[in-house]
């Protein structure tokens, strides 16, 4: 069964967005650097060190579907209709928005909630991973026991405020066990393994 990889930037207080939803210096890491990493999208391409090149390629290479949360949809627009990261798209919602689902895109969208959600992304990506993206749909992940691996782009920055990464914990305290670092420059990325909860 495809395992659920949580992954997002982040800045140093634990913040992945100002509170209007923008993301300030955050993603700086995408175009700091000279080896280019092409996306799905002809109009993206990456421009980063090495060693976050390293890291993106293993994150395009192992997601077989993304399971994302509505808010993120309405953020990025539903990427216009082609995701960066060439794999189908399950999007948590409580209502399906106009206009979709559009014919040749390969986005599905989910009203019966996460359960149901996560199965279907898990069916979609048959022997790879499912890639999360968006705080709710993580946290739900978590609480519900789901979640293998979590994924951190540590960026330099304190954003003070906004939305954090991990918020509203029903499983706390979860333990990690920390499996990799990359070094990339204005980036670390940060690998860790959910273990298992134990009975307190």
């Amino acid at each position: 069964m495809a395992r659920l990889i949580a992954e997002m930037t982040m800045s140093l207080d634990g913040f992945i967005a100002l509170p209007d939803d923008s993301i300030g210096g955050l993603f700086d890491w995408y175009d700091n650097g000279p080896v280019e990493v092409p996306t799905a999208r002809p109009d993206m391409t990456w421009h980063v060190t090495e060693a976050s090149a390293e890291h993106l390629r293993r994150t395009t290479s192992t997601a077989g579907a993304l399971l994302v949360g509505r808010r993120v949809f309405d953020i990025t627009h539903g990427w216009d209709g082609q995701h960066p990261i060439n794999c189908p798209v399950v999007v948590l919602s409580h209502s399906v928005p106009d206009g979709w689902p559009r014919e040749g895109v390969p986005y599905t969208f989910i009203t019966s909630g996460f359960q149901e959600a996560a199965a279907e992304a898990q069916k979609l990506a048959g022997d790879k991973d499912v890639g999360l993206a968006g705080p709710d749909v993580i946290r739900q992940a978590i609480d519900a026991g789901l979640l293998a691996e979590i994924r951190v782009n540590l960026a330099p920055w304190l954003l003070g405020s906004g939305i954090r990464f991990f918020d509203h914990l029903n499983a706390a305290p979860v333990k990690l066990e920390r499996t990799r670092v990359i070094e990339g420059d204005g980036v670390t990325h940060l690998y860790f393994n959910v273990l298992p909860r134990p009975d307190y």
